[in-house]
């Protein structure tokens, strides 16, 4: 089954719509769950890493967050990283599950 990038573009964008108060710049959390039990989480996260993102494990044995560095908090510039954070996930065995401001 192929990933539908579309969709989940259009999910990023409608976040966007309407929102109020937002800073101009964040760092943004990628979120990714396993789907394969023998994913290779040592190289997902070397690859998100080569393209600029911090990763960290959670305690659930199941997800794996993608920081950004700081970048415009626009649906365009939260797109292009969730975009290339995909495509690695999905060559890994990893699913996205959305995004979120990073503290």
């Amino acid at each position: 089954m192929s990933h539908n990038y579309e969709a989940q573009r259009r999910e990023t964008f409608a976040t966007f719509k309407g929102a109020k108060g937002l800073p101009a710049q964040a760092r943004v959390e990628f979120i990714f769950f396993i789907e394969e039990l023998d994913a290779d989480w040592g190289a997902f996260e070397k690859a998100l890493k080569s393209k600029g993102f911090k990763t960290k494990r959670l305690g659930d044995g199941e997800t794996v967050v993608a920081t950004s560095g700081m970048i415009p908090l626009t649906a365009e510039a939260v797109w292009e990283r969730e975009r290339v954070a995909t495509e690695i996930a999905l060559r890994h065995d990893f699913y996205p599950d959305g995004w979120e401001l990073a503290e």
